[in-house]
């Protein structure tokens, strides 16, 4: 006798929930039954799987190696079928698309709206999250896809879509707002730069562009989000570091921001779309892919009102 899928899935359910109550709500199951079931595989393999405690249910170490080993198996299977499924079919379904923070909430309202107005069968189930998560969740199959900075993921396929520049956003009454044009980098030393907090893509490039500058990363604030680092930055003494998606969808109009795009080489960026080798739905992304840059463009293209000198 064999573990089942259906054993599998119960595994890495408690490998995500911690406890038998909320691994039995992810897999839409009783507990009791989620219990058997998972005691039937210990019982096959003849090993002790999950440490059973009034704390929860932690995994031992075993059980954390074949979780992963599970994990693998099962977005294998998916893939199986997903093949199956979508031979010759038009997109449809459920892609689950990671993001990262920085770019998800600007580009995908937009993106998501003409996919389900082309594809009205196709369901996008997405998720923010910062890059080193992104490509372990794309690795281990909980992500289909992601969009992301392509360097970051070595041995995927990669779309991009692209390219953006890093902006400054301070207060009107700031000395770099009296700067008609791009700012120089070396403008910004001795300035304390706001950016997104530990282990975002964004702070890495903004700390690189800091270290070449002569500048430095306020110890006093860590944003949670780009539109904190904005408002923090109107408030003056401080300079908003913000990617050029962000600045045309939330801070061009704002009149309390000076915005001036920032002149080095290490103020920018590529975006991508990015997918396991592997999947079926290679052809399906790159249409995705197509849609996404044409979303980004008209987010980027600067309107009529965009002969402002502060880019």
């Amino acid at each position: 006798m064999k573990p089942t899928l259906r054993q599998l899935q119960y595994l890495v359910a408690i490998d995500e929930a911690g406890t038998f109550s909320g691994a039995a709500k992810l897999a839409h199951v009783s507990q009791p039954s989620l219990s058997t079931q998972l005691r039937d595989m210990e019982d096959v393999l003849g090993t002790v799987l999950v440490e059973r405690g009034r704390g929860g249910a932690p995994l031992t170490p075993i059980g954390e190696e074949l979780a992963a080993r599970a994990r693998i198996i099962l977005r294998d299977m998916d893939a199986f079928r997903t093949t199956a499924r979508e031979a010759g079919q038009t997109l449809a379904g459920r892609i689950r698309l990671g993001t990262l923070p920085s770019i998800g909430p600007y580009l995908l309202p937009l993106a998501v709206r003409r996919l389900h107005r082309l594809y009205p069968d196709l369901r996008i189930v997405v998720r923010e999250e910062r890059t080193v998560d992104l490509h372990a969740h794309l690795e281990d199959g909980r992500l289909d896809v992601i969009i992301s900075t392509p360097e970051d993921h070595v041995g995927m396929r990669i779309m991009t879509l692209f390219h953006e520049d890093l902006y400054l956003g301070v207060a009107p009454d700031d000395p770099l707002a009296r700067i008609s044009g791009p700012v120089p980098a070396a403008d910004l030393a001795g300035r304390d730069l706001l950016t997104l907090g530990y282990g975002h893509k964004l702070s890495i490039i903004v700390r690189r562009l800091a270290d070449m500058a002569g500048a430095k990363i306020s110890t006093e604030y860590e944003g949670t989000s780009l539109d904190a680092v904005r408002q923090m930055a109107a408030m003056g003494g401080s300079v908003a570091i913000m990617p050029s998606l962000y600045m045309r969808s939330e801070a061009y109009d704002d009149p309390g921001l000076a915005v001036r795009r920032i002149d080095a080489p290490e103020a920018e960026r590529d975006i991508a779309l990015i997918w396991r080798p592997t999947s079926p739905l290679s052809e399906k992304f790159q249409t995705i892919g197509e849609l996404l840059t044409q979303a980004a463009a008209d987010v980027l293209e600067p309107g009529p009102t965009a002969e402002r000198d502060s880019l």
